[in-house]
């Protein structure tokens, strides 16, 4: 009838007297009966109170869809990631997959919808629902990348929403490809063999990547935020992120921090909105008292003893096999007598001798397989009867189990050495090469015995095992695992045994010779209490369905349950969920004699749906809705909670519907308003029978909690754990608590156990469970459940993209608060598109419903994550692995943005400084001294004569070939150290002169023209350029193009040739050919170069003069060099600078015509030109050349060459150190055999600019200390373009320097000094000494006012030898006046000053120097272009690729970089792993950069080992880097776009 289900009592009166009016017409006949209540339901219809066994929608589906729908209104697209193609093939899908991912179609959400979710969000754009199945290939993706960009968001499709909706595939001409015209490629890059040889093969344009649209994505023109016009279609994903960010945010917590001198941690203001408790204080509830019933044994073993002798036939156990069918049937007498064996063997039998081994209160392990519930049953049994104490653990499967360490803690703390298991089970243990039992990790040395029947011994008829009335003692100990992942064993008394026993007999109302269907695990927990203790207690007939039966038939648990006509059955939500999706395979299954569904985990949030699902499909086969009987249960409470079998007809307990707002406060609030935000729970039942219950606060002191307060359940009953065995620390805290009232004074004496359950109690005394406090996770001082967060994940299409039963959430600690983590199992057939759609989905379902931001949500490949040994996931060990990068998923998202909201306050710049108006006295600026430091004076040195008579260097190699014409000035090696080469004064100065010749014959060249010199490194070179000098042309030295990779490296070549107008070429027969080869005709117009002498030949005579400039401000030579920042500039070197430069490296490193130094670096700029070509002209020391390159194919090369030739002074560059801390720094002891020594080595210097590399250099003299090498004598050397040397380790003076400063203060502009080992704190090396000659002062770049000591600022130069100016076709006179020629705005305004464009900062030093003054030390931090400006802070990229190389095995060392773009951080990081690694790394960078330099990381790319690009002095062109990622240039394996 309509009216059930309706209060007709609560009718309004308007609706009443309508019944009475219809009631009428059907007594007079003017209605038919159909009509009568067809009119009379409809007008109840409003009134109906829905029941559970009806057939509804999922409330939580339902919000979960009405939640999508309000983001599908937004319309915002988000970046997908982009990944190669190789590295999403998913891992093969293992046999063992249980049903609830086999391909069924539906799920609870699917059999209860009325409406999908899909609808809720806006179906896909047609084309890709369209789309036939064979077009899923990977083949079809990228003949569809090709067609059209996949990443255009079309404003009217409904999938713009996610970005990725494809758009009607435009096909579009290949000519639109235009080309990028970028800042130009690296004129220094190495040659690409240098960093892997892969590189030379990858051709120049790399495979289409799916969804890169290289044709439509390039020709289609944007503008990014800064207004830069880009065109390609990372930048278009990067303006779909920057919009995502743009969104409002939720209220902002209150600023954590201040980030000022001192971290000052703000306590978050706590919100006056937020909902406070307001009730009475909760009163304890009581359960009935337990009933005392005559013939209740006085032991649960006297309780077997009875059945096994008076009931010996009747049936106790039923097993089945895989297939469901029944296996075998333990009688109660077989179960008494085989229990007796074993205790009798277990007391007498079991050593040598059979002296007794065990006694009573031993602790025993007993490892029984879960298909095997007889030899269970009689172990535990025969254990009890030898009142030694069972400790059931799982089956150990491999060393590698997940959580196998912890169940070792588990049994050292519980003292276990013997275990019992199964003939069966101990031949499928993992086993040694010898054959005995695997030592699993973190497991104490076990003695293994079987327990199968023909091993046990028969006592003899006058021995029968010994049963006490139940007492105190321990009489099992069964484990749980913690929340940290820790296992510990929960002690049951012998008396809480039988006491638990009868109170689930009462409460359950077994009955004598039931029968009950277990499908739960029989070691532990209910399936234990139930299915082995209680059922023996009461003479029931137990059938055990295994896991593996479930896993191959759902639903044999429910043919069991029809075949025996069981009364009980005790089942999981996961149960139910799988029997529903296979029910329809069963027609004629009935259900109608259970009178009790017990559901172990109906505590949960979404067992709701699952019981109602389950009763809409089984209400058919007679399933009552009354027998569905939730509980709530703890290892430590035992049973808290369980709803006893109702009546037929009567009501059905209410439901409470609650508002997710108020639980994450703690607080039980009724929705009303917002019902997308609302959690429906379902009562546990009633508190069990003799026990006490309160709720507790479930942090702090136990206090007990008000009415409308959610808590901590406490229990108090003799039938609960009594401690955690082994560990009496832990134990007081969960086993002896004793609530305390709102005052602190506790409210008796009786101690209560802490059930790690959280809920309130409802109406009628009713127990309502939300959730674990295990599962709680605390974001932001808000609590939130992780099974709530999963009921939402799996609310959304959960069926397409993952599955159900295997989706992990917990929280990791980054930045101060827990940060939420969904990893889930996604399906083999689901596609890239639909995994990004279902994460975006679940991002904003749990962001509106939760109100909680995700931190990283990620998909494995099916059956990857670690499981427990029932199929569930392993929450711990999953977590472990996310933090250590082992959790290798095939997708990812990071959503930083949203969840991390206590970054400190962005810097408001503050007005500068220092200014004009500071008092300055004499050398101090605002109370500091003027941060300014000098080399000794150049003075006049000995060799007086030759500057005064050669300013110039080509008069000085004349002078050397006329008055020591066979010294030996060079010696070139090759890579077996054989000296190919060699050149004295003489033989370098004729050769000079013919190459003059050639110039001024072939060349036709005039005075000052520029003459390009393309050599390899070698003593051609050197000859070529003084040849120039004597032509009178000015040299430009560059580096010949890789006869390999032409594409990449002769546009650089080229491009110099341009800017310098260089008139001719010089260069060595094999070049000429490269550079008119047709390889190099498919890069450029070959036909345009200028003349290009071949210096092989030369023409036999000298030229008619040797030019001498008239002043020694004309130029020298050119040196054209990329900066880090990617600009390629060129600086002018005047004769007078030469002159002065080779004078001041002479005094500085004492070098005279007997020394010898030996040179491994590349010779085409900066100080490594300079020490190649002219130093030893100048100073008459022997230079022995070592090309870098050489190393290559023989690494020991140069130190090899340092110890043979006994050479005190060596220079070379980091990519050198690098190669040889690599590649040799293992084999010193080989090459110490070999007779290598470094002792002679008394100054090793490195040749760079950029800030010292003091790791490198530490682990280089820690390598080779063992040669020898001393730690005193790696130095490093700094320059800069318009500098090229201004400090350099000398002979004399003090060793260099290190300080700690603050990275903090470093962002700040500032220099705040700590001692070694503080937080936050940046070893940095002194660069060197200043050079003699050389000023450095420390300038505010923005006020260009001097700094005081140790503040941070440009460091600006004055010196005779820093260049000229830039070289420029153009003559941009302001730029280049402003770099060379500049002054102080107050202080000293008369020196002229070159500005280096790096920060560092000078400081006094304890030290002395050769004339006895306190030394200055210079330290430079880094180059000025390359800082980003991030939230008002001045970071460097150095730091933060320093903090990236730390975050997972598989970033290569030294191989990442760091830049911005549109106020976005880039992370780019070489994978040196597999490229299932790549993903791991997305997180780990994420969290390392935001821990460590409080930055969000908008962008994380990875990409193959040698991409990044690198110049020939080991230094990361960052510049370059981001032209090519942002012209979709890198090939990267995957691109994650950090939301």
């Amino acid at each position: 009838m309509a009216d059930r289900g309706v209060d007709m009592l609560a009718l309004p009166k308007e609706v009443k007297d309508q019944l009475a009016e219809l009631d009428l017409e059907l007594s007079e006949g003017d209605i038919t009966q159909k009509g009568y209540e067809k009119k009379r339901t409809k007008l109840l219809l409003p009134f109906f109170i829905h029941t559970p066994g009806k057939k509804q929608t999922n409330i939580h589906t339902e919000a979960v869809q009405a939640a999508l729908a309000k983001h599908k209104e937004e319309k915002m697209a988000l970046p997908m990631p982009t990944k190669r193609r190789s590295t999403y093939v998913q891992s093969p899908i293992n046999n063992c997959t249980p049903p609830d991912s086999s391909s069924s179609s539906e799920d609870e959400g699917a059999l209860l919808r009325q409406s999908s979710v899909g609808a809720g969000l806006g179906a896909p754009a047609p084309s890709s629902l369209l789309q036939p199945p064979s077009l899923q290939s990977p083949d079809s993706w990228i003949n569809r990348s090709v067609q059209g960009s996949s990443t255009s968001s079309s404003a009217s499709s409904a999938s713009s929403t996610l970005s990725h909706g494809e758009s009607k595939p435009q096909p579009q001409p290949s000519q639109t490809q235009t080309q990028n015209s970028g800042p130009p490629p690296d004129v220094l890059a190495a040659a690409p063999q240098a960093r892997g040889s892969s590189q030379v093969d990858r051709p120049n344009n790399p495979p289409v990547v799916r969804g890169m649209s290289r044709g439509q994505s390039r020709s289609s023109m944007m503008e990014t935020a800064d207004g830069v016009p880009v065109n390609s279609r990372v930048s278009t994903k990067i303006q779909q992120l920057l919009n995502t960010l743009k969104r409002p945010k939720r209220p902002p917590l209150s600023e954590f921090f201040v980030d000022d001198q001192e971290e000052i941690v703000e306590v978050p203001q706590p919100d006056p909105n937020t909902p406070r408790p307001e009730g009475r204080q909760i009163i304890p509830v009581k359960g009935e008292p337990l009933g005392v019933v005559s013939n209740w044994p006085p032991a649960l073993q006297a309780a077997l003893a009875r059945w096994g002798a008076t009931q010996g036939k009747s049936p106790a156990l039923t097993a089945l096999d895989i297939t469901g069918k029944s296996l075998y049937t333990l009688t109660y007498g077989k179960l008494w007598s085989r229990s007796v064996k074993l205790a009798y063997t277990l007391l007498n039998k079991l050593g040598p001798k059979n002296e007794q081994v065990l006694k009573p209160g031993d602790r025993v392990a007993l490892v029984y397989p879960n298909s095997d519930p007889g030899m269970f049953w009689v172990a535990f049994y025969g254990c009890l009867l030898a009142e030694v104490i069972p400790v059931p653990i799982e089956v150990p499967l491999s060393r590698k189990d997940a959580g196998s360490s912890q169940v070792g803690f588990l049994l050292g703390s519980c003292g276990v050495t013997l275990a019992l298991t199964s003939e069966i089970c101990l031949k499928g243990l993992p086993k040694t090469p010898t054959g005995e039992i695997l030592q699993f990790k973190g497991w104490p040395q076990l003695k293994w015995v079987v327990t199968d029947s023909k091993y046990l011994t028969k006592p003899g008829k006058d021995w029968q095992p010994h049963i006490p009335t139940a007492n105190t003692d321990p009489a099992y100990i069964e484990y749980k695992a913690s929340k940290e992942g820790t296992v510990m064993g929960v002690a049951v008394s012998k008396v809480a045994m039988l006491t638990h026993c009868q109170a689930l007999t009462q409460a359950c109302n077994y009955c004598e010779g039931e029968t009950l269907v277990n499908v739960l695990d029989f070691k532990k927990d209910m399936g234990l209490w139930h299915g082995v203790l209680t059922s023996v207690m009461n003479r029931i007939h137990t059938i055990s369905v295994p896991y593996a039966v479930m896993k191959a038939c759902p639903l044999s648990w429910v043919q069991r349950v029809h075949i025996h006509k069981a009364r009980v059955a005790l089942v999981k939500c996961r149960d139910l969920h799988w029997a529903m999706m296979a029910h329809r395979e069963q027609r004629d299954t009935s259900l109608a004699s259970l009178r009790m569904l017990i559901v172990a985990d109906g505590a949960n949030p979404w067992s709701v749906s699952s019981c109602d699902a389950f009763l809409n499909v089984f209400q058919i086969h007679g399933l009552k809705p009354e027998v569905i009987c939730p509980c709530a249960t703890s290892p430590e409470a035992m049973t808290v909670a369980i709803r006893r079998p109702g009546v037929p007809g009567t009501p059905l307990p209410a439901r409470a519907i609650l508002s997710m707002g108020g639980l994450s406060h703690g607080v039980i609030r009724v929705n009303t308003e917002d019902k997308n935000s609302a959690l429906t729970v379902q009562d546990v039942g009633h508190v069990m029978p003799g026990a006490l219950m309160c709720i507790v606060k479930p942090e702090g002191p136990p206090q007990l909690c008000k009415t409308d307060e959610i808590g901590e359940i406490v229990v108090n009953s003799r039938a609960g754990g009594n401690m955690y065995y082994g560990l009496p620390g832990v134990t007081k805290n969960t086993f002896e608590v004793i609530p305390v009232n709102a005052l602190g004074a506790p409210i008796g004496e009786i101690p209560f156990v802490r059930s790690g359950l959280l809920g309130f109690v409802g109406p009628g005394s009713l127990i309502f469970v939300v959730g674990k406090n295990e599962g709680l996770l605390m974001v932001s001082g808000r609590r939130h459940n992780a099974d709530d967060l999963v009921a939402t994940a799996l609310a959304v299409e959960p069926v397409k993209t993952v599955y159900r039963g295997r989706i992990a959430v917990f929280s990791v600690t980054v930045f101060y608060d827990e940060r939420i983590v969904v990893v889930a199992e996604q399906r083999p057939d689901a596609s890239e598109e639909d995994s990004f759609q279902w994460m975006s989905r679940v991002l904003q379902a749990i962001d509106s419903i939760h109100q909680v931001g995700l931190y990283c949500l990620a998909l494995v490949p099916a059956n990857t994550l670690p499981k427990t040994h029932l199929g569930g996931i392993h929450i711990f060990e999953t977590k472990q692995h996310f933090l250590d990068g082992n959790l290798h998923p095939c997708n990812i998202l990071m959503c930083p943005h949203t969840c991390v909201t206590n970054l400190p306050k962005p810097r408001q710049k503050q007005p500068v400084g220092v200014g004009p108006a500071s008092i300055m006295v004499g050398n101090l600026v605002a109370g500091k001294r003027i941060a300014q430091a000098a080399g000794r004076d150049l003075g006049m040195i000995e060799d007086q004569d030759l500057i005064r008579k050669h300013q110039f260097l080509s008069e000085a190699l004349q002078w050397r070939a006329q008055t020591d014409p066979d010294h030996c000035l060079y010696v070139l090696l090759n890579a077996k150290g054989v000296a190919v080469s060699t050149a004295t004064c003489v033989q370098l100065h004729k050769r000079a002169e013919k190459i003059a010749a050639a110039l001024t014959e072939k060349g036709s060249i005039n005075t000052g023209d520029n003459v390009v010199l393309l050599y390899p490194p070698g003593i051609d070179l050197i000859a070529s350029f003084y040849g120039c000098l004597y032509a009178g042309c000015v040299p430009v030295t560059v580096r010949p193009p890789h006869p390999q990779n032409l594409a990449a490296t002769l546009p650089t070549v080229r491009m110099i040739i341009d800017v310098s107008k260089a008139a001719c070429i010089l260069t060595t027969q094999n070049l000429m050919r490269i550079l008119r080869s047709k390889e190099a005709a498919a890069t450029l117009n070959i036909k345009t170069w200028p003349t290009i002498i071949d210096t092989d030949d030369l023409p036999r005579h000298r030229p008619p003069t040797i030019y001498k400039p008239p002043t020694a401000e004309m130029i020298a030579y050119l040196d054209f060099s990329v900066s880090t920042t990617g600009m390629l500039t060129g600086v002018k070197i005047s004769h007078s600078a030469v002159s002065a430069l080779c004078r001041s490296i002479k005094l500085q490193c004492e070098l005279y015509s007997s020394r010898q130094i030996a040179i491994c670096l590349d010779p085409y700029c900066g100080l490594g030109f300079v020490l190649w070509c002219l130093a030893s002209v100048y100073s008459g020391h022997q230079s022995i050349l070592i090309p870098p390159m050489e190393l290559e194919s023989c690494l020991p090369l140069w130190l090899s060459t340092l110890s043979q030739y006994r050479i005190r002074d060596t220079f070379c560059s980091y990519s050198v150190m690098e190669l040889c801390t690599k590649g040799i720094g293992t084999q010193t002891e080989i090459l110490k055999a070999r007779g290598l020594n470094l002792s002679c080595v008394r100054s090793c210097v490195v040749i760079a600019e950029e800030r010292p590399r003091l790791a490198l250099t530490m682990s280089f003299s820690k390598l080779f200390k063992d040669l020898g090498l001393s730690p005193r004598a790696v130095s490093t050397a700094f320059g800069s373009r318009v500098n090229l040397a201004i400090c350099m380790q000398g002979t004399t003076g003090p060793d260099p320097s290190t300080v700690y400063v603050d990275m903090k203060s470093l962002r700040h502009d500032r220099v705040r000094l700590v001692e070694r080992g503080a937080p936050q704190s940046l070893p940095l090396m002194e660069s060197g000494k200043i050079l003699p000659g050389v000023r450095v002062i420390i300038v505010n770049p923005e006020t260009r006012g001097p700094l005081g000591d140790s503040h941070l600022g440009e460091i600006w130069i004055n010196s005779p030898h820093s260049a000229s100016g830039y070289y420029t076709i153009y003559g941009e006179e302001s730029l280049q006046a402003d770099h060379f020629n500049t002054k102080l705005s107050f202080g000293d305004p008369t020196t002229l000053w070159a500005r280096t464009g790096y920060l560092g900062f000078v400081k006094r030093t304890e030290l002395l120097d050769a004339a006895g003054h306190r030394h200055d030390a210079l330290f430079v931090v880094g180059s000025l272009d390359e800082t980003l400006e991030l939230r008002g802070l001045r970071y460097h990229p150095i730091d933060i690729e320093t903090s990236v190389s730390r975050a997972h095995r598989s970033i290569c060392t030294a191989s990442f970089a760091v830049f911005t773009w549109t106020n976005l951080l880039v992370v780019v990081a070489e994978l040196c792993g597999s490229e299932q690694d790549a993903l791991d790394l997305v997180p780990l960078v994420t969290n390392v950069v935001l821990e460590e330099h409080h930055l969000i990381v908008g962008v994380v790319v990875i990409v193959d080992p040698g991409v990044i690009p690198i110049n020939s002095r080991g230094e990361k062109q960052r510049m370059h880097l981001r032209d090519s990622f942002l012209a979709d240039q890198l090939d990267p394996i995957y691109v994650a776009y950090n939301m």
